[in-house]
């Protein structure tokens, strides 16, 4: 009788299951009869028999025969699954029907999106990525030929490979910036072009000048810089001196051996120097904008005292005016103020190509503008074109509120004045005076917290904006880690109430691999705020150390590279009258000469500087 599998079987009694019953069935009956003489004599059971009482065991092949697939040892999947799966991958978006709607929208040359299926195919080339519907707006993908929506990236940042060296100043510089300033242009705000013939060629003797402050320089050179570690307690002494005296001191084109050369190791040490108010050991002062992820968790005893508050602002005061009386005087060539929300540059008269002194601020918002306008003074925006009545806006003449009404009522009665001519004023419904109001505004509000954004004030209203800043609430933040805490103020010579700090500086002496193995390559590394005096008197003390021959790589601070910018001037200064009244400023002689002349960087700075056979080449 044939063998039944146990599917097929019929259902057994517990008594059966245990061996005491009679067996029920041809599977019961023949599994217990045995065969032949092997189940009569000598005691042998048969291959298939197990102990009387139990159940026998079915031969092999029975359970593998009677279900498809199946693994009696369980160690790899069944054949048809993974065939199954397989045929699915292997099925790709050509291979599926495409609806007969979407053949007709295709055919009518409608925009759509990707047929679904091919993100499910797992074809795993990149039309079958699944696309992320809030990409865009219109939630359909780019074309080809469609141009990209923002400038090439080539063109927003120079090339070189230092300028990856600048993303951390860059999230602290957007760190600040609200939302709204995402725009990708500025909406009809036309820019002042400057001409390539301003510009000059990246290769000269000379640097041109930047205004913008360093965080970072990076020195690499063929040869060492052991020179610039361990200074001796008098070289470090006579440094300090000479710059306190403001001493000349002029080096020879190329020194032999620079190691043991006093007078360079004495002006590398000056070099260093500058001047800070406050000056708190614990907090870094500077920078100041995107400051708070630094300074967070720092002690701050004046936050929650007010009566501190008012000691350090009074202290900031008077330090502020000692600096402005400095350079009112011409005994200060310029100097910083820092705070939370924007940078100050002041500069003396005379430098960049001014007859006054000249106050740049960056970036600023429109309610800094109209608070600068309510105390009356005078700025403009340089990298704004100014015409009509945008320019009576824009140049903050301090009018009044009724002067500023009847002025805008005056343009609204002209934009209106067509439609009386028609006769059809009293069927077209007019836009309301807050209307108009936000679309005139609706321009300045989209530049703030940008570079376009920088004010420039000058000659007299610079005193007026040192009232301004000195009674100002809104300079000091009144909360989270810089709470209470003033400005901060830089400055290349002392001033009241100041701190001399020193920028910090270390060598380091690494191997590179070239072509016949590995080469020593030498570097200098100096970090700190590095103001301009200090990045041409480093550069000339290495054009004389290293043989004229070194690169660098230079970290700026993002807020002050807009100072580069040079809007046209009515006169020309006289550079021998300019350097006998700055000759007291406590500057190098051509420290001086460069600081005079006009910038030519516009909104960027330098990145990157090497110096080939006393030959300068540079990318901004």
């Amino acid at each position: 009788m044939a063998w039944m599998t146990r599917a097929n079987a019929p259902p057994r009694t517990r008594r059966e299951r245990l061996g005491d019953g009679p067996a029920r069935g041809p599977h019961r009956a023949r599994a217990m009869s045995g065969s032949g003489a092997g189940s009569r004599g000598g005691g042998a059971r048969t291959r298939g028999n197990l102990l009387p009482g139990c159940p026998p065991r079915p031969p092999p092949g029975v359970m593998d025969l009677s279900v498809p697939g199946y693994s009696p040892s369980f160690k790899r999947p069944p054949e048809t699954l993974r065939l199954r799966r397989k045929r699915g991958r292997s099925l790709g978006a050509a291979e599926r029907p495409e609806p007969a709607t979407r053949r007709a929208a295709r055919a009518a040359g409608l925009p759509l999106r990707p047929f679904p299926a091919a993100g499910r195919g797992g074809g795993g080339g990149p039309a079958g990525a699944r696309r992320n519907p809030f990409a865009r707006l219109d939630n359909r993908p780019r074309a080809a030929s469609e141009p990209p929506e923002g400038p090439p990236r080539g063109q927003q940042e120079a090339p070189g490979r230092f300028l990856d060296s600048n993303q951390e100043n860059d999230l602290l510089w957007e760190e600040k910036v609200p939302e709204r300033t995402a725009i990708t242009e500025l909406h009809q705000t036309p820019h002042v072009s400057f001409s390539e013939s301003d510009i000059p060629p990246s290769e000269s003797t000379e640097l041109p000048v930047d205004w913008s402050i360093k965080t970072r320089l990076l020195f690499t050179s063929s040869q060492p810089f052991t020179w610039a570690d361990h200074l001796k307690a008098q070289e470090e002494a006579q440094g300090i001196i000479q710059h306190c005296r403001a001493t000349e001191v002029t080096l020879p084109q190329s020194i032999q051996d620079p190691k043991l050369s006093t007078e360079l190791r004495c002006a590398f040490q000056r070099s260093l120097i500058y001047w800070l108010h406050p000056a708190l050991s614990w907090l870094p002062l500077f920078p100041r904008i995107g400051a708070d992820r630094k300074m967070a968790g720092k002690t701050t005893p004046w936050s929650n005292d007010e009566t501190l508050q008012h000691v350090l602002m009074s202290d900031w005061s008077v330090s502020f005016t000692s600096l402005y009386n400095l350079l009112k005087t011409k005994l200060c060539p310029y100097f910083y103020v820092c705070t939370y929300q924007f940078t100050i540059l002041f500069r003396a008269a005379g430098l960049a190509g001014y007859d006054v002194i000249t106050a740049l601020i960056s970036p600023t918002t429109r309610g800094i503008r109209e608070a600068m306008k309510n105390e009356g003074i005078e700025f403009s925006l340089p990298l704004i074109k100014e015409n009509g009545p945008e320019k009576r806006k824009a140049s903050g003449t301090g009018l009044r509120h009724g002067e500023e009404q009847a002025i805008s009522d005056e343009d609204e009665e002209e934009s209106f004045s067509w439609l009386e001519e028609m006769g059809v004023q009293d069927k077209i419904k007019k836009p309301d005076v807050l209307s108009i109001k936000l679309r005139k505004e609706i321009h300045e509000v989209q530049m703030d917290h940008r570079p376009e954004s920088v004010v420039l004030v000058k000659g007299m209203n610079t005193f007026t904006l040192l009232n301004f800043l000195i009674n100002c609430k809104s300079l000091i933040a009144t909360s989270g880690p810089q709470a209470g805490l003033p400005p901060t103020l830089l400055s290349p010579v002392a001033f009241r109430g100041a701190t001399m700090q020193m920028l910090k500086a270390r060598s380091v002496n690494v191997k590179t691999q070239a072509l016949s193995g590995y080469r020593n390559q030498f570097s200098l590394e100096i970090t700190g705020p590095i103001m301009p005096h200090s990045l041409h008197s480093v550069t000339m003390l290495l054009q004389s150390s290293q043989n004229g021959s070194f690169s660098a790589g230079l970290y700026t601070h993002e807020p002050t590279a807009v100072f580069n910018i040079c809007p046209p001037k009515d006169n020309v200064l006289d550079k021998e009258a300019v350097h006998e009244e700055l000759a007291n400023c406590g500057l190098h002689p051509k420290t001086l000469d460069h600081l005079c002349r006009t910038p030519v960087l516009g909104k960027l700075s330098l990145r990157h500087v090497e110096m080939s056979d006393y030959i300068y080449n540079w990318r901004s």
